[in-house]
Formats: C-alpha cells, structure tokens, sequence
C-alpha cells in the first residue's frame, strides 16, 4: 500500500470548498488538515508538520494574503498555493510576491488541483511515499489487531496525527473501536505522559453534561456546595475523548465551540475565562453532517471538530483480520477464565470469518467470550451461536413483510449480544427505549 508523505493545509472559510478539496486530495492519497480561518490554520502550523499550504485568499477578518506573508516569514519552507473565486492580475502578482508559487481560480478540476499541487509540493515531497508492506504477522498497535489495508491506513493517520493537536473527529459504526483508536493517538504521542480523559456525552443527562465538562464555582446553582472543575481541566495538557459528541445539547455546542476557537475555558459561575492547551478527539456513530441539515448539530462546530477524520472501518470491510482479532481475544478471556489450552477449530474459524457482524469488533468480542464459558478444551460449532451459522433456507422470504424481517434482524441482534439490550440498541443505532417498545 502505497501513501504519499505530504501532509496539506487547507483554509477557506467556505465549508463546501474545504469539503471539496480535501476529497480532491484524497484520491491522490494526500493526508490533509483543514482551517476555516487564519487563526485556526496558524495555531495548526504551530503544531504540525505541514508540506504544503493551500489558502484562499478573500475571508472575513484576517485574508489569505496576510497568511501567506505571515507563513513566507515563519515557515518559510512551507510553499504556498492560492485558490481565489475573484481572479485579478493586481491579485496574483500580489500573492506571488509575498511568497505563492502558484495560483488558481475557482471553480478548478480535480486534474487542475493535482498539476497545480505537483508543482508546489517540493519534489521529495510529491515523489516520496510510505510503502507499509503487508505481513502474515498480526499487527498489535496500541490494541488495535489486524494486518488489513484498512488497519494498515488506520495506524498511518494514527501516527500523522499522535504528536499534535490537532482536533481529531472519528467517525463509524458502533462496536468498531473508536475509543481505541482515541487511546492510540494519546498513549502513543509525545502527550502520553499527560491525563487522557474519556467522556461519553451521550451517557451524561443533558442538564449535567455543561457542568461536568466545564466544572463550576460554589454556588453558582442549586446543589453546587463547592468549586469544582470540569472534564476539561482536568485534561490539560493531554487529551479528552468526546464519544457521542452528537448528543450533545446546543448550549454546551456553543461553549464547545469557544474552547475550539480560543482556547479557554469558562466554569459556569465564573466571568472570567481562563486559557487551557489540549487535544480534543470527539468520535461518533451519527450522520453530523445530516445533523447539521436538520438544524440539531452547528455547522460551525462540525467543520472545527472536523480538522482531521478518522473513519473507523467496519469489520465486514477487513474480514481477512477476524481470525487474528479472534484468536486475540480467545487468548484475553482464556487467561481471565483459567483455560489456558483452548483453541479454535478450523471449522469455528470459518463460520466466524464468513458471517458479516453488524456489531463490529465489539460483537466478535461478545461472541469469543461466551464461546470460551461454553467449552472445555476447544470452541467447535457447537460453541457458537445459531445465528451465526447457515440459517433454514425460507423460499417464503420474499412475501415477508418489513416488520417480520425487522423482527428477525433484531432477534439475531440481541442473540449476539447475550440479550443485553443496550448493547444491541448501540448495534441497531437506536435507543433502548426504541428497541423495549419493538420487542414487545
């Protein structure tokens, strides 16, 4: 698998163009970060090896042109490639001078945005490219198992990303591992030695949630008896994971945002706030960017949360690394439940790696652990869960209605997961009030 080196900035304060670009970028196997304004792309230069800068140059408050005189003096080996939708002569000869190498006008090809990028990365830059050769071994990066393209692409961002700041959001399904992959970036960049403090918004009443992630002073509402800090200070200098960031309510969207643009944090109570250095990794299951259409999530906050995205994979997607993740979890509960001789059969390896987990690495997990409680020395098919074995063909299927296969799709989904319904309802990505009133 071949990845280019080159790491790309991006900054427009248009949000469809940032999209755009970065897509663009990419298909041609760039790693990018994103800005939606100077300051934000300066406090990202700071903190990041940047190979190329890409910058509009019309934006509200400080314009493209001031970053690229600011970049020309700071990081002056950074090159620099303006992007405008108000071409001028007066405008490029000014962007040239003050340090671009190259200039081009929306709206562009994917074809123009390439040349134009070949010609302004340096030349080791665009033909230099990390060859991550595949092993018959099991890669074991921070808990993460699997020796796949797609684990292989997902270590690569991990190890872009793990010695900065830069706002992480990870986006995939449930039971994919995404506060494993939040762990990862911490405990294995420069940060580790600092707190790492997991929050799950969705887990916190949405009347607590601002207090327990921004602390606050004595008495600044009923049942505040004292000073407390927040989730926030007690991460700095390291790194806090917000899982199920799209449950959290507008107001503390707003204050989330402020933390995200300046860098402070105010304790409800207080006036004044006080400046704070942190990683944020927020992580999801939900669609934000349909959140964001339907008013429930702010645009402004996706775009800020949103400066490198990780995607988890699901497992169907790497069936080829669920015997190692198998047997890497007989080996965990072998060890917790004493049993230390027990073993797949080749025919319980071949049911697991043909059936198409739709709860993820979690539900495999789930699968392993009740399949070790069942056996004595080996986990045949007779340790494994119906549903996961060739079911009774039905030539009556296909007159079925869509409430019978829902039924049986949920059947088999609390089945996995031993009946616990909140592990089902995170696997049928509804709430477990939803997935009480279907079961009934």
């Amino acid at each position: 698998m071949l990845l280019k080196k080159a790491n790309i900035l991006i900054v427009d304060d248009d949000y469809d163009m940032l999209e755009l670009v970065q897509r663009q970028l990419q298909e041609q196997h760039y790693h990018s970060y994103k800005a939606a304004s100077v300051k934000e792309a300066i406090d990202i230069l700071k903190f990041n090896a940047v190979d190329l800068l890409i910058t509009d140059l019309q934006m509200p408050g400080i314009g493209g042109m001031e970053l690229i005189k600011y970049v020309e003096e700071h990081f002056p080996k950074v090159p620099k490639l303006v992007i405008t939708g108000y071409p001028s002569m007066d405008g490029a000869l000014n962007a040239m001078r003050s340090g671009a190498l190259d200039y081009i006008v929306k709206p562009f090809t994917a074809e123009e945005l390439k040349q134009s990028v070949e010609r302004s990365l340096p030349e080791k830059s665009q033909n230099s490219e990390v060859n991550i050769p595949s092993t018959n071994k099991a890669t074991a990066y921070a808990g993460i198992v699997g020796n796949s393209e797609k684990i292989e692409q997902l270590i690569d961002l991990i190890e872009r990303v793990k010695n900065n700041r830069a706002t992480v959001l990870i986006q995939g399904e449930s039971g994919t591992g995404k506060e494993l992959v939040a762990r990862a970036i911490h405990y294995k960049g420069s940060f580790a030695a600092n707190p790492f403090i997991a929050v799950n918004c969705g887990a916190i009443p949405a009347e607590l949630l601002e207090a327990e992630l921004f602390g606050y002073r004595k008495g600044a509402f009923t049942g505040a008896n004292e000073d407390r800090p927040g989730f926030f200070q007690a991460a700095a200098g390291g790194t806090i994971f917000l899982d199920e960031i799209g449950t959290a309510p507008l107001t503390v969207q707003t204050r989330l945002l402020r933390v995200l643009q300046e860098k402070e944090v105010r304790r409800i109570g207080e006036q004044k706030a006080k400046k704070i250095e942190l990683r944020i990794v927020a992580a999801t299951n939900s669609d934000l960017l349909h959140m964001v259409e339907k008013g429930s999530f702010r645009e402004d906050l996706y775009y800020r949360l949103n400066v490198v995205n990780i995607e988890t994979p699901p497992l169907r997607d790497h069936k080829s690394d669920i015997a190692l993740l198998a047997k890497n979890f007989l080996r965990k509960y072998a060890s917790e439940y004493a049993r230390p001789r027990i073993e797949f059969t080749s025919k319980a390896l071949e049911i697991l790696e043909r059936y198409n987990w739709p709860g993820n690495v979690r539900e495999l997990e789930n699968v392993v652990q009740r399949a070790i409680i069942m056996s004595e020395d080996r986990i045949d098919l007779e340790q494994l869960s119906d549903h996961l074995k060739y079911p009774v063909p039905d030539h009556n299927s296909t007159s079925k209605s869509l409430k019978e296969v829902e039924m049986e799709h949920i059947l088999k989904i609390m089945a996995s997961v031993d009946n616990n319904k909140t592990k089902a309802a995170e696997i049928l990505q509804i709430d477990r009030k939803t997935l009480r009133k279907k079961l009934n």
